[in-house]
Parts: structure tokens; C-alpha cells; sequence
């Protein structure tokens, strides 16, 4: 029997960006739930690109919300884009007001750079390459100063509790190796993505899409899960996650060169190095695919002033055996954000009462079918801002749950299985053939281990890449690759089992 306690306030699952501003924007008691110290285990603290952000005065809202439009290919709510790109300034003047360390120009303002698919310059960054450190560092240090917040590291989601209304009433965590079942007046799940899920990720390996996957299960709806996006240049050292070579290199005039030394974007698409992620991961993937190889050569674009204008790249270069002033650094796609999640509205409200979700684990309707480049770091701060002022509003008791909803932890030994088999048939390029064979595992590990968290995040991306018989944005079926009418996935369980797959 799992020891019962409450909390008179908002309960956070997740302690990334999202969760932290979602803490810090309560007007009430929060409790912050985290597996990992702050700050760690969380794909916020390892962004290195930026925060996308309309703050010169070349740019507008209106220039950043078309750009994301444009980016999400046709899939992007236009209302939820143009509140991310009007109140996108403000948070990072207020993250910078925390103490976060945003590179400045000479005259003090934020220094901006040119990320794919952006028609301005918009993207503060940190010390290059170190914007989510740097963020994180900030909001972690204002999150322990706050007296409203208490923070439980240790705490490994497990589950939820859900009223017969089919509210959400607490969550079920394990600490110190025990089940303990937490009731407060509302849960936001900030747990992160699902890149743990793929054999060659840029994220932290504990997200697994749990947060996605018991939210699914307890009957929320889903959107857009097949949506991945593949980071292009992640660093080929054999490390595992790989570490990324941020955008911001190909900002700074670096190009992508094969085996042979030969420059390939311009044959892929017409912005070259600057075309949407997407294109340029299908473009390494081919090079890769063809025996040429692929390679970021920014030895004249940065040279010898990696070490400082670069640092996290440089490190990470040197500990694979490579000098990025000396040699192109190898590059693979890896998996790197997931489009899809929670629906939420614009307060982060889930379709169930009480449950509501921020961050990469949501589905604001904002990314679409291709997230455009730093907008991940930018929409954790708005949307998590945005869903702790409502969750600290809803005040209700909770009533007596009826039920636990309970994962079980999926062993190693069959999440590596999963894990190459979600990057080979889930990945890049994706065709009924290999997504069939996906899903034949995921039943086969099911029927062993029974309902995990990363087999039900797993099969929503399977089964919706399945279903959607076109290549759109991060989905390319290499069997259906035209696009055809733009609509989104929305998807509900019952049992366990899709309830209904409609767009």
C-alpha cells in the first residue's frame, strides 16, 4: 500500500525550463517534483542554440509568428504562434532580469544570431553556445530563493490519480524506494520528450515520453505524436546521447561538406546550409546513406576562435579525437525535439480537469510539423509561465481518487532493442514496412514487460506516422513523400488502445 500524503497547492512534475517557470509564475504553494538534481536530466540546461525572440528593432512579433508558421508546415496554430512571438521579448527580458548571462552588443543590447528557416536575426544566445546553462543556472537560483516553492529531487514519476470525474487529483512518485501518492489541487507534467526513446538522441536518455504516455493512458488527448525532429549535426564520436554542433555554427557561415570535401546542401535545397532542419537531415542522411559521409567544416567560418566563441562544441569535438580549427567534425541526424504531445490550450489546460502540461511534453499547437530553430527554450518560458498562473488558480479539493495509473519500468537490456529500432524505423525515413516492423516489437516487449511508459510513447509514434500517408515537416514517409491536405493528428486512448485517430 503506497503511503498517502497531500499538498495544499500545485504539484510540477519536471524541473527543465518549463517547469521552473511554471513554479516561479504560481500564485500559490508549489511542489516541484524532479528525478534529477535541478538542472540535470533535462533537455533545457543542454540547449546551446538559444532563445528566438523579436528584440531588435529590425524585427517584430509579426516576423517571428510568420517565420513559425511558415517553419511548422501548415500544422501550426497561427493564434498560439503569434502569442509565443508577442510575449516571447518579454521572457527573455525577464530570464535576463533573473541573472541570465545573454551575450550583449557593445551599446548593451541582446546580440542576436541568424538560425535556420528566421528571416532576421533573431536569436539570444549565451556565450555561443551555452544559452541553456546559462538559463538554467538563473532559474534554478530563483526557484531555491522563492519561498512559495519547495523542490524534492529523487522524486521518479510513476504515475497518476484520477477522480471518477476523470480529473487528475496527484501523481504517484517513487523516493527513497517507495510509492508514495501525492494529492494537491493540480499537476503539471513538464517532463520533457521522448529522445531517450531513439538510439542516437541529443537529449538526456531519461526521456522517455512518460509524462506523454500516462497522460495518454488517463485519457487525455494527444497531438501530432509522429512529429520528430532530427537535429542534423549531432557530433559523431560514438557517444551516447551524441553531443550537438548547434545551428548557430551554420549562422556563422560553416558548411556541410561529404568525404570528398565537397560542399552538398545547394543540390538538397536552395538555402543551402540554412534550409529547415528537416531538409538538411534528410540531406546528411542521403550522404551518409550513399557511402560520401558528412562533415561540418567551420574551420574558416570560426578557425581559431572556437574555444571561445564555441566552448561546449570545441570540448566536446576534443573529447571524440577531434579539432574543430584543424578538421570537419562528422555529423549524424539525431533525434533532438518532439513536435507532438498533450494538447493543451493557451493556459496550458490538458482536456482533463486538473492536468495540465508545458514544455517539449506538450502540444501547444505552436511547432506544427517542424519546430522552427530556438523556439523550444522561448515556448517552455511563455506556455510554462502561462500554465502555472492557471494551475495556481484552481484551488478545488481533491476528491478521493478512484484509481492509479501505474507504468512499469521498461529494463535495459529491451529499451536498447527499442531504442535502435525506433531510429531505424522511426527516424529520418520512415516507410509502412518499417513502421510495421516497429510495431510488431513494441507488442512483442509489451506482452513481456507489460504497460511502460516508453512503449506507450513509442507505439503513439508508430501507430500516427503509420496513419499519416504523406511526408510533412519531421515526418517522411519514403512510400508516401508528397503532402497532402494539411491536418493535424489528434488522437485519445481507452484501455490502453486508440480510440481514435482523426484529424
Amino acid at each position: 500500500m503506497a503511503e498517502r500524503r497531500h499538498f495544499d497547492g500545485v504539484i510540477v512534475v519536471g524541473a527543465g525550463l518549463a517547469g521552473l517557470s511554471a513554479a516561479l509564475a504560481a500564485a500559490s504553494k508549489v511542489l516541484v517534483l524532479s528525478g534529477a538534481p535541478l538542472a540535470h536530466g533535462c533537455s533545457s540546461a543542454w540547449a546551446q542554440g538559444g532563445m528566438a525572440a523579436a528584440l531588435s528593432p529590425q524585427d517584430h512579433p509579426s516576423l517571428h509568428a510568420q517565420d513559425t508558421v511558415l517553419a511548422g508546415a501548415g500544422l501550426v496554430d497561427p493564434v498560439m504562434a503569434a502569442l509565443l512571438a508577442t510575449e516571447g521579448p518579454e521572457a527573455v527580458r525577464r530570464l535576463a532580469d533573473l541573472g541570465a548571462p545573454f551575450d550583449r552588443t557593445d551599446e548593451g543590447d541582446f546580440a542576436q544570431s541568424l538560425e535556420a528557416a528566421h528571416s532576421r536575426p533573431r536569436v539570444a544566445r549565451v556565450k555561443g553556445d551555452q544559452a541553456g546553462r546559462g538559463i538554467m543556472d538563473a532559474v534554478v537560483k530563483a526557484v531555491l530563493s522563492a519561498g512559495h516553492v519547495e523542490v524534492r529531487n529523487g522524486a521518479l514519476l510513476c504515475g497518476l490519480l484520477q477522480e471518477v470525474s476523470g480529473a487528475i487529483a496527484g501523481v504517484v512518485v517513487q523516493m527513497d524506494g517507495r510509492l508514495i501518492e501525492i494529492t494537491g489541487h493540480a499537476v503539471i507534467l513538464a517532463t520533457g520528450g521522448i529522445g531517450g526513446l531513439y538510439g542516437v538522441t541529443t537529449t538526456p536518455a531519461e526521456l522517455l515520453g512518460e509524462g506523454m504516455a500516462l497522460a495518454a493512458l488517463a485519457g487525455a488527448q494527444i497531438g501530432d505524436p509522429e512529429f520528430v525532429q532530427f537535429h542534423p549535426t549531432a557530433i559523431d564520436i560514438g557517444r551516447d546521447p551524441a553531443p550537438l554542433a548547434t545551428e548557430a555554427l551554420r549562422g556563422e557561415g560553416a558548411k556541410l561538406i561529404n568525404g570528398a570535401g565537397e560542399a552538398f546542401m545547394a543540390a538538397y535545397h536552395p538555402d543551402a546550409e540554412l534550409a529547415p532542419r528537416d531538409v538538411v537531415a534528410r540531406a546528411i542522411h542521403a550522404e551518409r546513406a550513399a557511402g560520401r559521409g558528412a562533415f561540418l567544416d567551420a574551420r574558416t567560418a570560426v578557425g581559431d576562435h572556437f574555444p571561445e566563441a564555441f566552448p561546449a562544441v570545441f570540448a566536446a569535438c576534443l573529447s571524440g579525437g577531434v579539432d574543430p580549427r584543424l578538421e570537419p567534425i562528422p555529423v549524424v541526424p539525431a533525434c533532438h525535439y518532439h513536435m507532438g504531445g498533450i494538447v493543451t490550450d493557451a493556459q496550458g489546460a490538458t482536456t482533463l480537469p486538473g492536468l495540465f502540461a508545458a514544455g517539449e511534453c506538450a502540444s501547444t499547437g505552436v511547432h506544427g510539423a517542424n519546430r522552427l530553430a530556438s523556439n523550444s527554450l522561448v515556448e517552455a518560458a511563455v506556455f510554462g509561465a502561462r500554465a502555472g498562473l492557471a494551475a495556481g488558480q484552481r484551488t478545488a479539493a481533491p476528491g478521493k481518487p478512484l484509481k492509479r495509473i501505474l507504468l512499469n519500468p521498461l529494463p535495459k537490456a529491451p529499451l536498447q532493442d527499442l531504442r535502435q529500432a525506433m531510429s531505424q524505423d522511426a527516424g529520418v525515413l520512415r516507410d509502412a514496412e518499417g513502421l510495421l516492423r516497429l510495431l510488431a516489437l513494441i507488442n512483442r516487449l509489451e506482452a513481456i514487460h507489460g504497460v511502460c511508459g516508453a512503449l506507450v510513447a513509442a507505439r503513439l509514434v508508430a501507430a500516427c506516422a503509420l496513419a499519416r500517408r504523406e511526408s510533412r515537416g519531421g515526418h517522411y514517409r519514403s512510400d508516401y513523400p508528397d503532402q497532402i491536405s494539411p491536418a493535424r493528428t489528434l488522437i485519445t486512448l481507452k484501455g490502453g488502445v486508440m480510440e481514435s485517430l482523426a484529424a
